[in-house]
């Protein structure tokens, strides 16, 4: 159903307090890669289900991006009143340093993003978006605009789709996204981190990828996998 009125949450996103500044923690997030965050999540906090479907892929495969997730929901749906206005009241949000995150019901058919919704959420300070439809590819690939996608289609979504809400849990495949959480992309897909563990999980993640240059150093030197493995590296 569509909310009425009520399009965003009424509850206050409390962000817990991170001893480094948000922008820090996303530039040391995208030093990073999925793979480590993931093994974060599955060997420390026996977390399963951290990655969004495989079928979100980036737009350029070298495109990383790293923020605090905003999430959208929404779904085919032919009725146009008050669209416009919600779509706009959405970018003007979005705020700095968050991705955009859209729950699209299995729709197959739209775009939910395209040239101008990139361009606004630039200028809010949005880091990225995971939607399942764009348009305006070649704009927004001159906006290096980070974007994880699963298909192009010219078909907008005026009368074909419409956002219902923002600003709530939403669920992608196995994983329930929330506000606040972290969201990391690269060329390995999407993952989500809950905000409540979102800088503990960088530093483990970063003490994986300092240990696997030492394993890389190892088999670089010469070691025999049996030898890497002794000495504490794996592959």
């Amino acid at each position: 159903m569509i909310s009425n009125g009520k399009h965003h949450s009424d509850d206050k996103q409390t962000v817990p307090p991170y001893p480094i500044p948000v922008l820090e923690m996303r530039m040391r997030y995208l030093q990073l890669y999925t793979g480590a965050i993931n093994d974060v999540l599955r060997f420390n906090y026996s977390m399963h289900a951290s990655s969004l479907p495989a079928a979100f892929a980036p737009l350029r495969e070298e495109m990383k991006m790293a923020g605090v997730a905003f999430t959208v929901k929404g779904g085919p749906d032919i009725t146009t009143d008050g669209e416009f206005e919600l779509r706009a009241q959405m970018l003007e949000d979005l705020h700095q340093d968050s991705v955009v995150v859209w729950d699209c019901t299995g729709d197959t058919v739209t775009s939910q993003w395209g040239e101008v919704m990139t361009m606004a959420a630039l200028k809010a300070g949005c880091r990225g978006a995971l939607v399942n439809g764009i348009r305006d590819t070649k704009a927004i690939l001159n906006l290096e605009f980070p974007i994880f996608h699963k298909y192009k289609t010219s078909t907008g979504m005026l009368g074909r789709f419409r956002m219902y809400y923002y600003q709530k849990p939403v669920q992608i495949g196995e994983v329930i996204v929330r506000p606040g959480d972290w969201i990391f992309g690269d060329i390995d897909g999407v993952i989500a981190i809950p905000q409540a563990i979102a800088y503990d999980v960088l530093v483990a993640a970063e003490k994986i990828v300092h240990k696997e240059e030492g394993i890389k150093e190892m088999v670089e030197s010469g070691m025999t996998p049996t030898e890497v493995v002794r000495n504490g590296g794996y592959f």
